[in-house]
């Protein structure tokens, strides 16, 4: 698994958040029933039904709802006054109702066991919940909104303090907290301070131990790279790449063209880079597949080149450069009429699809119907250079990228690698033919999402027949496809007449922002993603006209990227950090709390 899939698989504990007065609706509710619950079964209790209801209730709204509603509208100010990343009121809000419901529930088992008991330990209870809460709002504040642990620390202490606060303005000015019993202020002070900073130097522990790593090998803090990762996922910001430039190193690598044009000019490009269309989300070549087919102003396909995550541009500027290679090698081709026939040749699980474009060979490889994910560009070149033996003058290599399954790499070493190369030898050169035609078509499936897998470029189909074989080149903006989805989707494709086909992804990241950090397309919408794929592949038949084509290898010079060094220590260093904290963090924290507990509970 890379780094980059250990970062997105935090995805899978982030929810989507309620708007700020569905949250402010839950604290009132679960607020007034807690207290309603408290004084129902507080110790020596002989409240009627609707004496809890009224007095409990209140009282219950006063100490852990109001105050806790306080405590969110505080938190967003402070946060965003002391710098750190932007907090919107629904996130503090929630923070909040988390909190309060931590609070609420030790509280009450504090109350239930004082009724069975001699000794009251409802204001035990509370002191604790108030100083888990604390702990729990510094963690969280500190880890996501990137200032330092002081400020974090006092704004995490604003709902514990203001729920303490508002107990001993009821218990010193009305009769209604009962339930509470007598406490002496100091005694509660000490009691809170202490477990506080038990907690905090707990936080403190585990997070140097965690970050080390991290700033020792990559100059740049774990709660920090959090921070930005949270920031894209959740506004979309791009800082994360500032971080990633600093990282970066320059390599070189290939882009594939393919370039068909008609009397009006180019009417069709099919690019295949090497450049991996990651790391996440929109940062650095996440959405690749789209800035780059729109860069030329007709019908681009940007598919996916042999690469993985070591190949992820460190910003989306870096995408110019391709650009710029694309557009500079169209003012030099050659363009001809000649082409072959499509056709397979299969070597144990390899199949690769074989077309002919003049002296130049298009390769389509796929392992499907077995898994498979990104094939790496050492890997692509050896393949490509064995294919110039084949009659080829440039070999352009596309990884369908079209069979899910996790950690599934096709590295230097993998006996998929001479499973290729046994593919490769298997290919004869076909009769050239004199007529090509190509159609085009593209539906951008406004009504799919990206949590359905499909990414902003939709879907792209181009037929391309040669003599009387129609080919469909068909093209999803996803991250790969489930098992077995790709031979359903060709089944109902060749229903249409077509000849042959293949179903390839762009291996967006754009769609990557989401539970579990993967989302191949065929998870949700199976057979209406079909039914799209069809009616493109039914427009593309229509739009049938005679062209002629050229296909050239560039190279790109210098495009910044994570690179196999830093993404091998990024790797490291993720790995070891998550194993330690296996370890570590129950260790530190069972500690902690049970250190608090005690103090609590036996100290005073």
């Amino acid at each position: 698994m890379s780094a980059i899939d250990n970062i997105m698989n935090m995805t899978k504990y982030m929810v989507t958040l309620p708007v700020t007065h569905i949250s402010v609706f839950i604290i009132i509710f679960l607020s007034f029933f807690t207290g309603i619950i408290a004084f129902l079964i507080e110790p020596g209790s002989n409240q009627s039904i609707l004496s809890s209801i009224i007095y409990g209730g209140s009282a219950g709204f006063l100490i852990f709802g109001l105050m806790s509603i306080m405590a969110g509208a505080i938190t967003t100010p402070l946060v965003n006054m002391l710098e750190g990343r932007h907090m919107k009121m629904k996130q503090s809000m929630f923070l909040s109702l988390i909190s309060m419901v931590i609070v609420a529930i030790i509280y009450l088992i504090g109350t239930l066991v004082s009724h069975f008991s001699i000794y009251n330990y409802t204001i035990d209870a509370l002191i604790y919940g108030c100083a888990i809460i604390f702990a729990f709002r510094t963690i969280i504040i500190w880890g996501t909104s990137n200032i330092r642990l002081l400020p974090s620390v006092l704004v995490a202490a604003t709902q514990p303090t203001l729920i303490l606060s508002m107990v001993m303005v009821l218990v010193f000015l009305t009769s209604i907290t009962t339930n509470l019993g007598d406490f002496s202020v100091l005694a509660l002070l000490l009691k809170i301070i202490i477990a506080s900073l038990i907690l905090v130097i707990a936080i403190f522990s585990f997070v140097v131990v965690i970050e080390s790593p991290m700033r020792k090998n990559l100059g740049v803090g774990g709660l920090e790279l959090l921070s930005l990762f949270i920031a894209h996922i959740s506004e979309g910001s791009q800082a994360m790449e500032v971080v990633f430039e600093d990282m970066g190193e320059n390599i070189q690598t290939l882009v594939g063209i393919l370039s068909f044009k008609n009397e009006k000019g180019i009417k069709a490009l099919f690019l295949s880079p090497s450049v991996h269309p990651g790391p996440v989300g929109e940062i650095g070549g996440g959405n690749m597949p789209t800035i780059l087919g729109q860069k030329f102003g007709t019908f681009t396909m940007v598919s996916h080149g042999p690469s993985t995550h070591d190949f992820n541009p460190v910003s989306s500027k870096e995408l110019v450069k391709i650009e710029k290679t694309v557009k500079e090698a169209l003012k030099d081709m050659n363009y001809s009429s000649q082409a072959s026939q499509f056709l397979r040749v299969k070597n144990e699980k390899a199949q690769i699809g074989v077309q002919y474009f003049d002296d130049n060979l298009v390769l389509l490889v796929t392992f499907s119907p077995y898994g498979f994910d990104d094939i790496d560009f050492g890997v692509g070149l050896a393949v490509m250079n064995a294919a110039k033996n084949k009659g080829a003058q440039n070999v352009m290599m596309v990884d369908c990228h079209n069979s899910f399954i996790p950690d599934s790499r096709i590295l230097p070493g993998n006996k998929e690698v001479f499973q290729l190369l046994g593919a490769v030898e298997k290919i004869e050169k076909p009769p050239i033919k004199e007529s090509i035609r190509v159609g085009c078509s593209y539906d951008p499936m406004d009504d799919y999402s990206k949590e359905q897998g499909v990414g902003q470029s939709g879907v792209k189909v181009m037929i391309i027949e040669v003599g009387d074989q129609k080919t469909a080149y068909i093209l999803l903006d996803a991250n790969n496809m489930v098992l077995n989805y790709r031979e359903k989707i060709l089944e109902a494709v060749k229903a249409l007449g077509v000849d042959e086909a293949e179903a390839m992804t762009t291996d967006t990241h754009y769609v990557n922002t989401l539970s579990g950090g993967h989302n191949p397309v065929g998870s949700r919408k199976q057979e209406e993603i079909i039914e799209e794929i069809v009616k493109c592949t039914r427009t593309a038949l229509e739009d049938l006209e005679p062209v002629e084509v050229a296909m050239k290898v560039a190279e790109i010079d210098d495009i910044k990227t994570l690179g196999p060094t830093h993404a091998t220590e990024l790797v490291t260093t993720i790995s070891s950090i998550i194993a330690v904290s296996k370890v570590f963090a129950p260790l530190v924290f069972v500690l902690a709390l049970l250190f608090a507990f005690l103090w609590i509970f036996y100290g005073v």
